[in-house]
């Protein structure tokens, strides 16, 4: 069983970076928060991530972390960054990047895991068993003027 624990807030221009030296109407900041269990056998594994970039429309939320913490099984994921999606409506449904939807090929051909750009994330392709996810739609802010 997966668990994922979203608190991600817009804060619009506040993370400067190459090219955007004002920052980006997507920058944000907050937590993901997972553990995976297995009750069969006897493992809990955790994370957490800081949230980078959040962007949103009516009902539906697409949101980056970059791995901060990681239990020891998956302490290679520290740094990366990971990518989500969520769906607020009559039935829940949320999307993460790794494992099952994001693959890449490097030049000789061989398949392995695909990086997240940020606010990039799948479709909200699994249904949400417990649980409400609540996103609150806002409209990107313009560029600052200068």
């Amino acid at each position: 069983m997966r668990t994922f624990t979203f608190d991600a807030r817009a804060v619009p221009y506040s993370s400067p970076k190459t090219g955007a030296p004002d920052g980006l109407p997507t920058d944000a900041e907050g937590t993901v928060k997972i553990s995976h269990h297995s009750p069969t056998e006897g493992w809990t594994v955790r994370s957490r991530a800081r949230v980078d970039c959040l962007v949103t429309s009516p009902g539906n939320a697409t949101l980056t972390a970059v791995v901060t913490h990681a239990d020891e099984p998956i302490k290679d994921r520290i740094g990366k960054r990971l990518g989500f999606s969520v769906h607020d409506g009559r039935h829940d449904r949320m999307g993460f990047s790794w494992s099952v939807v994001n693959g890449d090929q490097d030049e000789e051909g061989t398949w392995g895991e695909g990086r997240a750009g940020t606010c990039m994330g799948p479709a909200a392709f699994a249904p949400v068993t417990r649980g409400d996810y609540v996103v609150r739609h806002a409209d990107l802010l313009p560029f600052p003027s200068r």
